[in-house]
């Protein structure tokens, strides 16, 4: 808020409310007004800071729901790697020592973005499939070798099998794993959510995709995550164009996950992909956000 010389306000914008001043200004020989030290003064461009925080209240107390206790994760059996034909193409990490070096970033022709949406479109495709596969009882590794049977059929490769020797075809990650979880004998009960991670190979190109799945019946606080960290995705891909830069990407999926009461594991990034498996642009999912 500002005076103009020799106005007398008896009133201020305080976070979104007037409230009157506990005292008048008093003008001194500079011009400007000395506040009496009981008068608290907020830039009235600060208004919108009220109702926001209202709302994140609200929304932490939505997702703060109290739900059936479940036990903690543990790790299962994993099954034996399944074969892939000879006659499909591998990637060229697959049987060698060690981490593939982080490339630069990738840049396609219009051959390249074709080949680009192949992949990404079988992607999308197994990934559908998969989700059909979520139900109580069923485990993680049967929904691997449902999907790694599909992927070879269509000709293709799954990304992640050999891949500094993961020993499975596609990530599911159960409730607390946050991502790249192996397929075990673990079963999903009735209330899990399970993210479940398809990268293939496919002439060349690799193509990926992931979704969570909610598995049966999962209560309140469970849908209003899920539908947060949806929002956050579009969110970020939104402002996706020619000229944006990255960083904006992550403040806007975190002020978003802020305010509905969640924050953003700042381990994982997203990144480049195309004919090799991971590159450059590295994508914070953050920005330093913070009310």
């Amino acid at each position: 808020m500002a005076a103009g010389l020799g106005a007398r306000p008896s009133a201020t914008f305080v976070a979104g409310r007037f409230r009157p001043l506990a005292a008048p200004l008093r003008p001194v020989r500079s011009g400007k007004f000395v506040v009496p030290k009981r008068c608290f003064i907020v830039s009235s461009r600060l208004a919108w800071v009220e109702d926001e925080l209202m709302e994140i209240q609200k929304s932490q107390e939505q997702s703060s729901v109290k739900s059936k206790k479940r036990p903690p994760l543990r790790r299962g059996k994993v099954s034996p790697q399944l074969p892939v034909p000879g006659h499909i193409p591998r990637p060229s990490y697959v049987g060698a020592k060690g981490l593939p070096e982080l490339c630069k970033g990738q840049l396609h022709d219009a051959q390249g973005i074709t080949g680009m949406r192949a992949a990404c479109k079988l992607a999308a495709r197994v990934l559908d499939f998969a989700g059909t596969l979520v139900k109580p009882s069923i485990t993680t590794n049967e929904i691997d070798a449902a999907v790694h049977n599909m992927i070879i059929e269509a000709g293709a490769y799954p990304s992640p099998l050999g891949y500094h020797g993961f020993p499975k075809s596609i990530c599911t990650s159960v409730n607390e794993c946050v991502c790249h979880g192996v397929p075990d004998s673990t079963q999903l009960q009735n209330g899990d959510i399970i993210n479940i991670d398809v990268n293939v190979f496919l002439n060349g190109y690799h193509g990926g995709t992931s979704r969570t799945f909610a598995c049966g019946q999962v209560d309140d606080s469970i849908k209003h995550f899920l539908n947060a960290a949806e929002e956050c995705l579009e969110k970020g891909i939104s402002i996706c164009r020619d000229g944006v830069n990255y960083r904006k990407i992550g403040k806007k999926i975190s002020k978003l996950a802020y305010f509905y009461g969640y924050y953003v594991v700042e381990r994982f990034v997203g990144h480049g992909i195309g004919t090799m498996y991971h590159s450059e642009p590295l994508i914070l999912h953050h920005g330093g956000y913070h009310f």
